[in-house]
């Protein structure tokens, strides 16, 4: 549950709390941070924050340095950024006794803050939004596959031949999601006992493929929430025995996607996107898909941040494809839901790797273009987007990283510091990429060849 700084002194002085965890959210969307003493974190973190080693945002996956960050680097020293606690997102972790956490914001020793940062770059959009009167609330539906085999299990097989929970497509299965209904149970409720407000749960497509969705929000605790489900739902899987994986796509059947919501309101919390215009959109809705619309391909790095993100985007796969938008279209890049107050825009182009800070903030980013500079929506598409020849989505990481390193919108909006910092990322995975042999080599050139 969440938690204010009376309650937490209260539950460290009664024992029913010995742990904080301080958190921050690096490149890949993980959590990362430290566990401290809830005793030094009430005398001491709580007022000044704590440090830790700036290469958290410029390792890769493998939490290898690599070259060519600006911020961070052997020649820079590796030294260190200030988490500063976000007292806003303090809350209990049921799955973990004693524990409670929070995130936190990173600035740099002297109080700047650091741009690079996840959650600071979608708070300076968020900023943006504000400017104007406005105010982003946002829903993310992750989903993940679940396997019978531990996380080491899984890695000491190579990730083969590994134990589906479901052994058939369980898409709105009752019976299905009965299977494994005591391990979504479990997070649903430890979940709820963090802090977050679960809607439902339901089977999807692939086997043992699942989706927990959770009640919409302002866009800054969406994300939060994101991560902390993320990160939570793994370790719980871990206690049970089980392992989760929410990578983009983890085989030849239907992939992991990250559906996003997202709606304007002012800053009075009146919804603003629906009006009397086409398909029930206010003029101002329109522009801001018309902006989702002409950004789409420049900022799908933020979308798919990953090589194997883009393996989702088959045709026919309720993974998009097109950059068009249609009135409750899943074959539609953007697809637009809901009636009155209710009404949204749902981008359909994320997985389930995504960094929500990252996606939501290309969200505002494009839909604010489609304000300021007042464009006009094309006519909502019908029928199948997949054959309609609609300029598509990137097809590869590295197209995505040349739209990206060229965008003019992602260099004024964002900063040339941040394009650089995130492009430098995808160049380090194309480049271990490009050096590995795969599975795939093998299979056809080992004994052919």
């Amino acid at each position: 549950m969440s938690l204010t700084v009376e309650e937490l002194r209260s539950d460290i002085e009664a024992g029913r709390i010995d742990t904080v965890l301080l958190a921050l959210c690096d490149m890949q969307g993980r959590l990362q941070g430290k566990r401290l003493s809830a005793r030094f974190f009430l005398d001491e973190v709580l007022h000044h924050g704590s440090e830790g080693c700036n290469y958290l945002l410029a390792v890769d996956v493998d939490m290898n340095t690599v070259e060519g960050y600006a911020m961070s680097s052997w020649e820079r020293g590796y030294g260190d950024f200030v988490m500063k606690p976000d007292l806003s997102t303090l809350r209990k972790v049921p799955w973990q006794e004693g524990t409670a956490m929070l995130m936190a914001d990173l600035t740099w020793v002297d109080g700047a803050e650091v741009a690079a940062s996840p959650r600071q770059i979608l708070r300076r959009q968020l900023a943006r939004l504000a400017e104007r009167g406005l105010a982003a609330y946002v829903g993310t539906e992750l989903e993940f596959v679940v396997y019978d085999d531990s996380y080491e299990d899984a890695w000491k097989r190579g990730y083969r031949d590994l134990t589906p929970a479901n052994l058939y497509n369980v898409d709105y299965s009752l019976l299905g999601t009965a299977r494994i209904e005591p391990l979504l149970r479990r997070i649903r409720l430890e979940m709820e006992g963090a802090g977050l407000y679960v809607e439902s749960a339901k089977g999807e497509c692939n086997l043992g493929q699942h989706e927990i969705a959770f009640r919409y929000d302002e866009a800054l605790k969406t994300c939060d929430n994101h991560v902390v489900y993320k990160n939570g739902a793994k370790e719980i899987a871990a206690q049970e025995g089980k392992s989760i994986t929410f990578m983009a796509k983890p085989n030849q059947r239907e992939g992991n996607s990250c559906h996003i919501h997202i709606s304007l309101r002012g800053l009075d919390g009146e919804p603003v996107m629906a009006g009397d215009g086409p398909h029930g959109l206010s003029e101002l809705g329109a522009r801001f898909i018309a902006g989702q619309l002409a950004c789409m391909r420049e900022l799908t790095l933020l979308y798919a941040p990953n090589i194997n993100s883009y393996k989702r985007y088959v045709p026919g796969s309720f993974a998009p494809t097109a950059v068009k938008w249609g009135v409750d279209n899943r074959t539609c890049s953007l697809r637009l839901v809901g009636h009155g107050e209710s009404l949204r825009i749902e981008n359909r182009v994320p997985g389930g790797d995504v960094n929500p800070y990252l996606a939501v903030s290309a969200l505002v980013a494009a839909g604010l273009r489609g304000i300021d500079e007042e464009l006009a929506l094309e006519e909502a598409f019908t029928g199948n987007a997949y054959t309609s020849g609609a300029e598509t989505v990137p097809h590869t990481l590295r197209d995505a990283l040349e739209l990206f390193e060229r965008s003019k919108l992602a260099r004024a909006t964002f900063g040339d510091d941040v394009v650089e910092h995130y492009a430098n990322n995808a160049r380090v995975e194309l480049t271990a990429f490009d050096a590995a042999v795969t599975d795939w080599e093998l299979f056809r050139s080992f004994e052919r060849m």
